[in-house]
């Protein structure tokens, strides 16, 4: 059998619309996403999970707004105005990290007054609902409490094993299908849990020279300590 060439390729996430796949445990968030043109005050709250995709439907909405992506961890207030006149339509990633920060409260709290007066959207996403973020400014509180919320929820097997094929894809790596069906019944069941274990079989491989085979998933699994959890 032909030996795979293992190279430590940078990665690469695809994150077109047609790279993400829809299932049950998404299906709504996708369309509330999609249908921004309605959003009940032009805006929405994204939670999930880490890896649950959203910062893929973030890219995905901004590709079809015609928005820009930016960290709330950069967010300041001088730079708001700014911003805004650049694109009145943001999504702003992590909302969250701006929780205990002062001057990242009053700067997100300027920016989400700012684009709502200028016509614009705003899209946040969240790995939890806004009540559990531990905001210090009231107003900027009961803004983000009072905004629409669309819910990623956790993976079934389809949704699972498609996700567990875009990792591997992302990394340049052709697996055989069955490896899919083998892991899904035998890992975490969690997004973050997937991406791991990919990174931990890739570089696992990478080490040994060796494709990607079920033993090697086995030998994985069976020993934690080597990374994937």
């Amino acid at each position: 059998m032909p030996q795979q060439l293992a190279f430590d390729l940078p990665t690469k996430p695809a994150l077109g619309r047609e790279d993400f796949f829809v299932a049950p445990a998404n299906a709504m968030a996708v369309a509330a996403v999609e249908g921004w043109r309605d959003w009940p005050q032009r805006k929405l709250l994204l939670v999930g999970p880490p890896g649950a995709g959203k910062t893929h439907l973030a890219h995905v909405w901004a590709a079809g707004a015609e928005a820009r992506v930016m960290s709330a961890s950069r967010l300041r207030r001088a730079e708001v105005a700014a911003l805004v006149k650049d694109s009145p339509r943001l999504a702003l990633e992590d909302a969250e990290a701006v929780a205990g920060d002062e001057e990242a409260e009053a700067a997100l709290f300027h920016l989400h007054n700012l684009i709502l007066a200028e016509g614009g959207h705003l899209l946040l996403t969240a790995a939890a609902p806004p009540a559990e973020w531990g905001l210090a400014l009231p107003d900027l509180a009961s803004r983000l409490q009072g905004t629409p919320l669309a819910r990623l929820e956790p993976p079934d097997d389809a949704l699972l094993s498609a996700v567990l094929l875009k990792l591997f894809a992302d990394r340049q790596l052709a697996v055989d299908p069955g490896l899919i069906g083998y892991l899904v019944p035998r890992m975490e069941r969690s997004f973050e849990a997937a991406r791991r274990l990919v990174e931990a079989l890739d570089r696992e491989a990478l080490a040994r020279r060796r494709r990607i085979t079920r033993n090697l998933a086995s030998a994985l699994l069976d020993n934690p300590g080597r990374g994937h959890t």
